[in-house]
């Protein structure tokens, strides 16, 4: 048995690239962009007005004009205009092109229209309420730069530079599988000797958060069964996550398994809880990961926030974000076992509190509703305080 650091580190130690692909641009949410994205054009691509209002020549506010007959009304989208002279405007409306021979905008609200005639009330200032060309960006400038998870915002910036197609990291193909002769499909009402499964269904809703869509597969405990579906499953996929069937029951056959079909083995068993007998390693033929988690609820589902998701954002060159949050309340940890405890996490005067949630094991699926991640505490005799800063892996 290893700790949970070494457990760690060798798991982030077996990254993979799966290569880049185009995808259509509203098909690229959430997932990695690939390439720097450059304005094509100038951003503004013209002086831009940010008013309605009117457009002037601020020289004659200088001369002491404050009276200017009106030549015109310019909306966005329309061509730019020439204003005729210094003692004429026109009237402008938000995003519209500032005219040629004028360089400020008065708001309505700042003049008086009546007769043709807009009167300006107050001096303004030179320039004002004009959006410049090129003040965002110059033609050229990296607006996006590749690594970096595609949100709303990068879909408007790729929107704009005329990316309808955008280069985005590969995702990997994910297996997940589950063994047991107990599990029954959602769909039916299980004997007094059954459950129905959720694990997979858990896994499957946590990766589609990160834009990938696994196969499901539900293995009964018969040793060749499992032996000539996973040989199937690794020439086909990328990443395997299994669970179940990895402790020390006489049905737990994955251990055995794996080893026939030459998935090395890096570790099996963590000192850690839950998720002790949480088992790791790789098929070098088919570079397949296979994370073979414990078939308890909350084992599962600790195990894949801790392991899975920041080795997946390595292997797709994200930075997974390090977190840390103020215990409020006293909590004890002197197993030798690194603990993930179930936590609901809460604002208090700008700052983040983890309330601890009792739970009933790692068995007790309906405590992971409550919860929204785990703090991390390694072993130690003296009391983590209240009011200590410790790390939490959102979940």
């Amino acid at each position: 048995m290893i700790s949970f650091d070494e457990a760690f580190d060798k798991v982030m130690q077996h990254t993979q690239d799966w290569g880049i692909e185009t995808v259509d641009l509203l098909e690229s949410t959430g997932r990695v962009l690939a390439e720097p994205v450059l304005a094509d054009r100038d951003f503004p691509p013209f002086d831009r007005s940010t008013r309605d209002g009117i457009a002037i020549n601020f020289t004659a506010i200088e001369k002491g004009r404050s009276t200017f007959p009106i030549e015109g009304v310019l909306s966005a989208g329309m061509p730019q205009k020439t204003l005729s002279s210094s003692e004429f405007c026109c009237e402008i409306m938000t995003g519209a092109v500032v005219p040629q021979n004028a360089d400020t905008v008065i708001m309505y609200e700042q003049t008086t229209l009546e007769n043709g005639n807009a009167i300006v009330k107050s001096i303004p200032k030179k320039g004002q309420n004009i959006h410049k060309k090129g003040s965002d960006a110059s033609t050229g400038t990296v607006l996006l730069q590749p690594d970096r998870r595609i949100t709303a915002a990068e879909i408007g910036v790729l929107a704009t530079v005329g990316k309808s197609s955008v280069s985005v990291k590969k995702l990997p193909k994910v297996c997940v599988i589950s063994t047991g002769n107990e599990l029954v499909d959602v769909s039916e009402i299980p004997l007094p000797h059954q459950i129905r499964k959720s694990n997979t269904l858990s896994l499957h809703a946590a990766l589609s958060k990160e834009c990938i869509v696994p196969e499901l597969l539900h293995l009964a405990d018969d040793k060749k069964v499992i032996q000539d579906s996973i040989t199937k499953v690794l020439q086909e996929n990328d990443v395997i996550l299994l669970s179940g069937g990895v402790s020390k029951g006489k049905f737990d056959f994955i251990p055995e398994v794996m080893e026939s079909l030459g998935v090395k083995k890096i570790f099996h068993r963590v000192a850690q809880r839950p998720g002790k007998p949480f088992w790791f390693g790789v098929q070098k033929e088919h570079n397949t990961q296979v994370f073979s988690f414990p078939g308890n609820p909350v084992s599962t589902f600790a195990n894949y926030h801790v392991y899975f998701v920041p080795w997946l954002y390595r292997c797709l060159g994200l930075n997974y974000p390090k977190k840390e949050v103020i215990l409020d309340q006293v909590v004890l940890n002197d197993l030798p076992l690194t603990r993930f405890v179930q936590v609901k996490t809460y604002l208090e005067k700008g700052k983040l509190f983890a309330k601890p949630i009792e739970d009933g094991g790692s068995g007790d699926l309906a405590s992971l509703s409550k919860s929204d991640g785990f703090v991390c505490l390694r072993p130690r005799q003296q009391k983590y305080k209240k009011g200590e800063l410790v790390s939490y892996i959102p979940a």
